[in-house]
C-alpha cells in the first residue's frame, strides 16, 4: 500500500511523466497493392522502430503525439511509400497506403515467395485460386491434388494421400488449431463438406514432408490454414447446381473487433444420380463457421473459431449395370437392390486462442478447443446379381444386354454403427527472438473420450447356397452341401468405451546466417509425445515417443536465384482410435506408434522466361517406416489390422513449374514419381494401398485477349492406377492387381460482369463489387475411372472377377458468384 507521502509523490510523478513525456497516438490500416489486394509482411518503420502487416495486410502501431513523424512503408518487390503525420495525443488515425510494384506482378493466382516459406520447403497457395478453380469438390483439397506427391482418385471426397501415406496421416490446422474429420465415413458420397471453408481463408500453406518440429505428430503432411480478419463490411455468395456458399464480414470502426462467418450447403445429387447405380438419393450437407477476433491492445488479441456441421445422408439404390471384361470376352454385372441406408454425421467445434506480445522479442499463445462428433451409420441393403456375357451383335436388337448368365447370387449387408467422440485440447506456445536466433516451444494436453457400437454383418448367397466365412476350413460351396448352422460371411459386433490422455510438446531453434557470401538457414528441434490408452474392459497401456527433426537451407551467391534444402528426421504417428480398432472391432491398447524416417532434398529455382516470372520446385525424398500398422482401403474407409507387424518404404521425385504461361495469370505443371511397398510378417514386399507410381497434373488459367473478362480454368490430372484391393479376410498377397489409370479433366468458363475496375455507379448492379457467371464441365472427356473393385464369383468355373466401381461420368454445372 502507498501510505508514505514519498511513495505517493513518486506514483503521481510516474503518472504525470507518462502524460507529459509519453503521449502517444495510434495509426492503423491496411497495406494494399495496385490491385487493391492486401500485402502481408510489409514493413512500417519510423525512428528505427515499427511493425509489419499481418496476413491480411493489417497493421497497427503507436507513434509519438504532437510532433512530426515520418512513416515508411516497404516490401520486397514494391516501391516504398512514406507519409509525415502530426497527430494529437490519443488520436486514432487510419491510413491505407498503396504500394506500386517495380516489377511485373502475377495476376489472378499468387504463389507466395516469402523467404521463410521458401527455405522451409512450404508451398503457399493463394486463396483466390482456391475459390475460383474448377472441381466437383471445390476448395483447398481440390487444389492440393494438383500438386506433385498428392493423390486423390475420388472426386466426391476431400481426402488426399501424400507420398505413399493414407488419409489419416495428414495434419490439418486452422489458425494453429488442429481439426478432425468424421470416423465412420465409408465412401466419398457420404462425406459432405470439408472442415476448411475456402471463403474464409487468407493463407494456405502445405508441406509434403520433412516439416519442422513445431508441427504435430503425423507421418505424411501438414496443411496450415489461416482465416482472415476483415477490416470492413463485406459479403459474398456463390451459387451452383451443387449448392451454395455464403460469407459475411464485419469490422468495428476502431478496428478492434472483427468477424467473418461462412454458411455452406451442398447437394451431391447431381453427381451421384449420374453414376451407373440408379438411386433415390437425398443428401443434406450444411455447416456454419464463424471466426471472431478482438484486439484489446496492440499487444493482446483474443479470437474464437466455431463450427457446426450437419451431414444427413439417405441413400436407396435401385439397379446397377456395370460392363467390364475385354473386347474378346465382354462381361456385365447387373444388380437389383432392395433396402436403404440412413447415415448422419453431426460435428460441433469451438476454440479460443489468445495471442500476447509480451515484448518485441517474446510472444505467448494460449489455445483451448473442444470437438464433438455424433455419427450414425444404419443400413439394410439386399443386392441380387447376375453375372453374364454381353450381346455384342451391333446389328441385333439385344445389343448390350446379358444373353448368357454365368453366375447368380445375392448379398445382404446390415449395419447399426453408432459413435460418440469428444476431444478436448489445451495448449501453450511461445516464440522468443534472441539476436538472430528464434526459439519456439509448445506444450499440449489432449483428452479423447470415445464411445462406439459396431454391429454389421454380410451374408452372401450363390445359386441358392449360403457362402460360409472364408476363415472356416473346407469351404467348397455350392458344390458340397453345408450341414452346419448358417452364419454370416462376415460378422463384426463390438462395444467400445475408450479414453486416451496425451501430453505432447516441442522445442525448436532457428537461425539465419551466412557462409562467406552465401546465405544460410538452420533449424533443429525435437518433439515428445506421451499417451495412455484405457477404457472399459481394457488393460491400460502407456507409450512415449521422441521425434528429432532438422532443416538446413542455403542460397548460393550466384547469378541464378536458387535455394537448396536438406530436411528430415523422425516422424511418429501416435495411435488414434481408428488405428487401435482391428477388423473384428476389438480395441488393442498395446498398438504402438508407427515410425517414419524422412530424408528430403529440395531445390527452389526462380527465373524469368519470356520476361515473366517462373519458379521450378524439385524435391527428392526417401521414407523408411517401422512398426507399420497394415490396413485395407475401400473407397475412403480405412480398416487397420491393429498390430505392428510390417515395415515399409517410400521414395520418389516431385517437380512443379509455376509461372505466367499466359501474361497476367499463373498456371503450373506437376510431375511426380513415387513407389511405396510394405513387408508384412516377413512374407516379402508388396504394393501398399496408396502406391500410385506416376502423376501428371496441370492447373491452367487463360482469358480471351480481346475480352479479358472471359476467363478459362482447367484442372487436369493423370495418375497411374492404384492397387485394386482384396476381398474381406483375403490375403493381400494374393491380390496384387491394379485399377485402371485415373484420367480426369475439369474445365470452367466464366464471364466477369462486375469487378473492381468495372463498378456500376447506378442501377441494380451498383451494390456489387464483383459479379460473374460461368459454366463448368466435370470429367470433360467422360473417362470411366474406378475407385474400388467388387469381387463376384462365377459358380461354374469358380473364377472370382473383380468388377470395377466406376466414378461419375461427364457432368455439367452452372455457377454464379457475387461479392458485395
Amino acid at each position: 500500500m502507498l501510505k508514505s507521502p514519498v511513495f505517493i509523490a513518486l506514483f503521481l510523478l510516474l503518472i504525470g511523466g507518462n502524460s507529459l513525456f509519453g503521449q502517444k497516438a495510434t495509426i492503423r490500416g491496411i497495406v494494399f497493392d495496385e490491385n487493391n489486394q492486401p500485402i502481408a509482411g510489409a514493413n512500417i518503420l519510423f525512428n528505427d522502430t515499427g511493425t509489419i502487416s499481418d496476413l491480411n495486410g493489417f497493421y497497427i502501431t503507436e507513434i509519438p503525439a504532437n510532433q512530426n513523424v515520418e512513416l515508411t512503408y516497404s516490401h520486397v518487390g514494391y516501391k516504398p511509400a512514406s507519409i509525415v503525420l502530426n497527430l494529437s495525443a490519443n488520436e486514432d488515425f487510419e491510413y491505407n497506403p498503396i504500394l506500386s510494384t517495380t516489377i511485373e506482378r502475377i495476376g489472378t493466382v499468387v504463389i507466395s515467395g516469402r523467404e521463410n516459406r521458401r527455405v522451409e520447403g512450404v508451398t503457399s497457395l493463394s486463396p483466390e485460386v482456391v475459390r475460383k478453380m474448377v472441381g466437383t469438390n471445390p476448395g483447398v483439397e481440390n487444389l492440393l491434388k494438383s500438386l506433385p506427391g498428392v493423390s486423390g482418385n475420388n472426386e466426391l471426397s476431400t481426402q488426399y494421400a501424400v507420398r505413399g501415406g493414407n488419409y489419416d496421416e495428414n495434419l490439418v490446422y486452422v489458425n494453429e488449431i488442429e481439426v478432425y474429420r468424421p470416423f465412420l465415413i465409408r465412401s466419398g458420397q457420404q462425406e459432405g463438406l470439408s472442415f476448411v471453408n475456402s471463403d474464409l481463408t487468407s493463407n494456405v500453406e502445405f508441406s509434403a514432408g520433412g516439416f519442422q518440429a513445431k508441427y504435430g505428430d503425423k507421418l505424411s503432411s501438414v496443411l496450415d490454414i489461416t482465416y482472415r480478419k476483415p477490416v470492413s463490411f463485406g459479403a459474398s455468395l456463390d451459387l451452383s447446381l451443387l449448392g451454395l456458399n455464403g460469407a459475411f464480414e464485419y469490422a468495428s470502426k476502431n478496428g478492434r473487433l472483427s468477424s467473418i462467418t461462412g454458411i455452406r450447403y451442398r447437394d451431391n445429387s447431381l453427381i451421384v444420380e449420374a453414376k451407373e447405380t440408379e438411386t433415390n438419393y437425398q443428401p443434406r450437407y450444411a455447416d456454419v463457421q464463424s471466426y471472431w477476433t478482438y484486439r484489446f491492445s496492440t499487444r493482446f488479441e483474443l479470437s474464437f473459431l466455431g463450427n457446426i456441421s450437419i451431414n444427413d445422408y439417405q441413400y436407396q439404390p435401385l439397379i446397377r449395370q456395370t460392363n467390364f471384361g475385354t473386347i474378346a470376352e465382354p462381361l456385365a454385372l447387373i444388380v437389383f437392390y432392395e433396402g436403404q441406408e440412413k447415415d448422419r454425421y453431426n460435428t460441433y467445434f469451438g476454440a479460443l486462442k489468445s495471442t500476447w506480445s509480451i515484448s518485441d522479442n517474446y510472444t505467448a499463445k494460449f489455445i483451448a478447443s473442444l470437438y464433438q462428433t455424433t455419427e450414425q451409420e444404419h443400413y439394410d441393403i439386399l443386392a441380387e446379381y447376375r453375372l453374364g456375357n454381353v450381346n455384342t451383335d451391333i446389328g441385333g436388337s439385344g445389343l448390350g444386354e446379358v444373353e448368357y448368365t454365368r453366375g447368380v447370387g445375392g448379398q445382404l449387408t446390415h449395419a447399426r454403427n453408432d459413435l460418440d467422440a469428444l476431444i478436448f485440447n489445451v495448449e501453450h506456445k511461445g516464440i522468443w527472438k534472441v539476436s538472430d536466433h528464434i526459439i519456439e516451444y509448445g506444450a499440449k494436453y489432449t483428452m479423447e473420450d470415445i464411445r462406439d457400437r459396431i454391429q454389421e454383418y454380410e451374408m452372401i448367397d450363390s445359386t441358392g447356397f449360403t457362402i460360409r466365412p472364408p476363415v472356416l476350413p473346407g469351404n467348397n460351396q455350392p458344390y458340397e452341401p453345408y450341414e452346419m448352422p448358417i452364419v454370416p460371411y462376415t460378422d463384426v459386433r463390438a462395444r467400445n468405451d475408450v479414453q486416451i490422455h496425451r501430453f505432447s510438446g516441442y522445442a525448436q531453434w532457428s537461425k539465419r546466417g551466412s557462409i562467406g557470401a552465401h546465405e544460410l538457414w538452420l533449424n533443429a528441434g525435437v518433439r515428445a509425445h506421451n499417451w495412455t490408452v484405457s477404457g472399459k474392459d481394457l488393460t491400460s497401456h502407456t507409450h512415449t515417443v521422441f521425434s528429432p527433426r532438422g532443416q538446413i537451407s542455403i542460397k548460393p551467391n550466384w547469378n541464378k536465384d536458387m535455394v537448396f534444402r536438406l530436411s528430415g528426421g523422425f516422424y511418429h504417428q501416435p495411435t488414434f482410435y481408428r488405428e487401435l480398432r482391428d477388423s473384428t472391432g476389438t480395441v488393442r491398447p498395446e498398438v504402438k506408434a508407427q515410425q517414419s524416417i524422412h530424408v528430403v532434398l529440395g531445390n527452389d529455382y526462380s527465373f524469368k522466361m519470356w520476361d515473366r516470372k517462373f519458379r521450378l520446385n524439385t524435391e527428392a525424398y526417401y521414407k523408411y517406416l517401422t512398426d507399420v500398422n497394415p490396413y485395407t482401403l475401400e473407397n475412403v474407409r480405412i480398416r487397420y489390422r491393429a498390430n505392428n507387424n510390417a515395415v515399409a518404404y517410400a521414395y520418389g521425385l516431385d517437380m512443379r513449374i509455376a509461372g505466367e504461361f499466359v501474361p497476367g495469370t499463373e498456371s503450373w505443371f506437376s510431375f511426380g514419381y513415387m513407389k511405396t511397398e510394405e513387408n508384412i510378417d516377413d512374407k516379402g514386399y508388396i504394393y501398399r494401398p496408396t502406391d500410385q507410381r506416376l502423376k501428371f497434373a496441370v492447373l491452367f488459367q487463360d482469358y480471351v485477349a480481346v475480352i479479358p473478362d472471359l476467363k478459362m480454368y482447367l484442372n487436369l490430372v493423370y495418375n497411374t492406377g492404384l492397387p485394386g484391393g482384396s476381398p474381406s479376410y483375403a490375403d493381400p498377397y494374393n491380390y496384387q492387381t491394379r485399377l485402371r489409370d485415373y484420367k480426369r479433366a475439369d474445365i470452367g468458363m466464366s464471364y466477369v460482369l462486375i469487378h473492381e475496375e468495372k463498378l456500376k455507379e447506378s442501377g441494380w448492379l451498383k451494390p456489387f463489387k464483383e459479379l460473374s457467371i460461368g459454366a463448368e464441365i466435370f470429367n470433360m472427356f467422360d473417362v470411366q475411372n474406378s475407385i474400388t473393385n467388387t469381387f463376384v464369383r462365377d459358380v461354374y468355373t469358380k473364377t472370382q472377377y473383380s468388377v470395377p466401381n466406376y466414378l461419375s461420368p461427364r457432368i455439367y454445372n452452372v455457377r454464379l458468384t457475387m461479392r458485395f
